[in-house]
């Protein structure tokens, strides 16, 4: 057999035998006369057995350990692997399902930040009237971001508290005034005296739980740097303030 007629009796293209060829899977045959290789059946059967096993999922490395006659694995060993590994690929496909379900099911895949876990997103809900403020829309961000990096228990945590300020008695209007404030401040310079105002107002919204003991607020660290960057200059300076008279309350 020519190599197209054998790519053809197993189903492949020659570019795939040439390749299993490359890698040593499929013995190379012997050559006419005329220089082109001559296959024979048993080439086909070997080629055959290839394609069933790359179909199961099988790796390359592993179909050479099937077909190698000092393999150190048998053919039962290999694909019990693999059903194993496969087993485990089903289980986290179950989970992710389950969570986008959840997400499907609640308002956190509806928002423009989404997907975000059911709680930020009930917490955003609260906060959907304020959607016009530019900081606003900044914090929704900057939460999203804070949740997803956050392992699960401190996630909670960190919803629960915010909850709280937002729940509390006059909460959201004290974050609708907030977020006038530092508005206000985009085009402001750093000594502007609203900006201790807008400190001393996001202080209030701030819970001394939610900033880690020793963080260097001042010169911050790599998350705080990037964060008042991307503040204009008097709104990072009031939100350093901020920090500095949260941190001071701590218990």
């Amino acid at each position: 057999m020519r190599i197209g007629e054998l790519a053809a009796a197993v189903g492949v293209t020659t570019r795939t035998v040439r390749h299993y060829h490359h890698l040593g899977l499929l013995p190379e045959p012997e050559r006419r006369a005329n220089g082109y290789r001559d296959y024979t059946l048993r080439h086909a059967v070997v080629l055959a057995r290839i394609r069933r096993l790359t179909e199961l999922g099988l790796g390359l490395a592993e179909v050479r350990d099937v077909l190698a006659d000092d393999a150190g694995k048998d053919l039962v060993e290999v694909l019990t692997e693999l059903d194993e590994d496969l087993a485990r690929q089903e289980a986290a496909l179950r989970d992710r399902r389950e969570r986008l379900r959840a997400l499907l099911e609640s308002e956190g895949g509806a928002v423009p930040e989404g997907p975000v876990s059911p709680e930020l997103a009930a917490l955003f809900q609260d906060m959907g009237h304020m959607t016009d403020s530019p900081t606003a829309a900044k914090d929704r961000e900057v939460l999203a971001l804070i949740e997803t990096a956050m392992p699960p228990q401190e996630r909670e945590r960190l919803m629960g508290l915010l909850g709280g300020v937002v729940a509390a008695p006059g909460g959201a209007e004290r974050a609708l005034s907030l977020y006038g404030l530092l508005d206000a401040l985009a085009d402001a310079a750093p000594d502007d005296p609203r900006v201790d105002e807008a400190a001393r107002a996001l202080a209030a919204c701030v819970p001394a739980e939610l900033i880690p003991e020793g963080t260097r607020i001042d010169q911050g660290h790599g998350f705080l740097r990037a964060l008042y960057a991307d503040f204009a200059p008097a709104q990072a300076e009031a939100v350093r303030r901020a920090l500095r008279i949260a941190a001071e309350g701590r218990p």
